[in-house]
């Protein structure tokens, strides 16, 4: 016969569903708590999200400067060398070296 005060083995199938169980009803006691949670959780990562794009887009906006800069400074550098290679056809006597340049630049003058 077994007595009420005989200890049961820590390891029985019979005390996890109890467990498992008392974990439900507890997220269904606090499931409002639970509710709260997540959402806050989800505010959370969004925010951290939002603002490393933030981040991103001023990054993005100081590499449009800095390229725009850039390209303003090959296109002078570019008319430049042009302007110089002009003048120097120029001095040739035949004319027939700044002719095919203007052409090549496509110039009409």
């Amino acid at each position: 016969m077994a007595s009420p005060s005989t200890p049961r083995p820590v390891g029985s199938t019979a005390q996890n569903p109890k467990r498992s169980l008392g974990f439900i009803a507890n997220a269904k006691k606090h499931k409002h708590s639970f509710i709260q949670f997540f959402a806050m959780s989800g505010i959370l990562l969004l925010s951290v999200r939002s603002l490393g794009q933030k981040y991103r887009i001023h990054d993005l906006q100081e590499d449009t400067s800095a390229l725009k800069e850039e390209q303003e400074s090959l296109t002078n550098r570019m008319n430049n060398i042009k302007h110089s290679l002009l003048h120097e056809a120029s001095l040739e006597p035949t004319g027939l070296f700044a002719s095919r340049l203007r052409h090549l630049f496509g110039e009409e003058s």
